[in-house]
Formats: C-alpha cells, sequence, structure tokens
C-alpha cells in the first residue's frame, strides 16, 4: 500500500513537470513584461529552477557503475546530486542528456568533484558493464559520473521508486517515454524535477544554489 501511494505521488508530480512547461509557454505566448525571478512558473524561491519536490528524501539504492564498482546514492550524501535514467542504446534522447551532462561538468569547473551524478541503466539486457563504459567514454564522462548498471529485478525497484516508464522492448533496449533529471541536495533531498530539455544553465544554477547552501 506505501509503494503504490509513494508511486501515484510520484506520478503527480511528473504529471505537474508537464503542466508547468505548458504554463510557462503560455505565460510567454501573452505576456511579455519580465516577472521576478520568484514568481516566475518553475522558479523556486530559493531560485532553483524546476518542479518543486516538497524536499522529500531521495530513496537510496545500490548498483554497479562504468568501473564494476558498487555505488550507492548514500554515498554521495553531502554534495548535491544529480540522478538521471539513461540507457546506451538510445538513440536520441539519452545522447543528447549525457551531452548537457558533461557541458554542466565543464561550467562547474572547480566544484564539479564536489557533485556527484549519477545515470541509471533502463536496459538490464543492454547495459553491460562494458557498454556503460564505452558510453561513458564516448561522452567524455568516464571520471565524471558513474553510470549504474544491473539486472531487472536490481533495476525495477529504482525505476518504481523514481516513476521512470521504461517498457521492454522486443529486441535490445527499452522505449521510454520520459525521462527526468532528479536534483538531489547535500541533505540526501529531492529539491526539483527538469524534464530532458532542461539547458546547461538551468541544472548548472541548480547546482551551484544547492552547493552555497
Amino acid at each position: 500500500m506505501s509503494m503504490s501511494w509513494r508511486l501515484a505521488s510520484r506520478l503527480s508530480v511528473v504529471t505537474l513537470a508537464l503542466l508547468v512547461v505548458l504554463v510557462v509557454a503560455i505565460y510567454s505566448l501573452y505576456n511579455n513584461a519580465s516577472a521576478p525571478a520568484a514568481t516566475t512558473p518553475g522558479i523556486q524561491e530559493s531560485g532553483l529552477q524546476g518542479t518543486d519536490l516538497d524536499s522529500t528524501l531521495a530513496p537510496d539504492f545500490r548498483l554497479k557503475d562504468q568501473f564494476g564498482k558498487q555505488i550507492s546514492l548514500s554515498q554521495f550524501k553531502g554534495r548535491p546530486t544529480v540522478v538521471t535514467f539513461l540507457y546506451t542504446n538510445c538513440p536520441d534522447v539519452c545522447p543528447l542528456v549525457a551531452d548537457k551532462l558533461r557541458m554542466v561538468v565543464q561550467a562547474l569547473g572547480k566544484d564539479a568533484p564536489r557533485v556527484a551524478i549519477l545515470a541509471v541503466s533502463m536496459d538490464p539486457k543492454g547495459d553491460t558493464v562494458s557498454a556503460a563504459l564505452n558510453f561513458s567514454k564516448v561522452h567524455k564522462l568516464v571520471n565524471s559520473w558513474h553510470f549504474l548498471v544491473g539486472t531487472l529485478n536490481q533495476l525495477s525497484p529504482v525505476w518504481s521508486n523514481y516513476t521512470v516508464d521504461a517498457q521492454a522492448s522486443t529486441s535490445s533496449g527499452v522505449v521510454t517515454l520520459s525521462t527526468f533529471v532528479y536534483v538531489i541536495d547535500k541533505q540526501g533531498r529531492e529539491r526539483v524535477l527538469l524534464d530532458n530539455g532542461f539547458t546547461t544553465p538551468q541544472l548548472t544554477n541548480d547546482l551551484k544554489i544547492l552547493l552555497a547552501e
């Protein structure tokens, strides 16, 4: 029952995120005046950009990264953390998200090591340790993030906890309807949710705000 409640809660957050995007689009069309940052849709009073996640404690998980090393979300407590969901055979959205994450790392400069980036696999069949390492090399993120892989039984609870819609395809890989980016603070609390259309400045700004807290 508690898992169903949590899933329903997260689904409502994802729906709200899409609603915010629609509101912003309408707002831009019909209002040319610039509003203060605190009242602009999608920007929180703290300055964080994205859908507010009410500082809910992020569910922990433990998976193997591109080096075969066991990694858990909780080990990054004390650092702002980005959690997203990708797969190595993805032909479109995933490579774009990975490239934007690389640009965020570059934009953070000397502060980049103070931030953690975790990409959780959505393809237990195709995403092996070696595939994750190769994908990381292609996108120049080998030492800048952890691409986490696992079996279906290991990954499914993570997808459920983070409301990721992953549907296995008939061949290697998966069909995904949505990819979101969770921005988590130093205390391990979910602060904002960004969709896959996020910009490098948006995520960089969010992480700088969390670094300063």
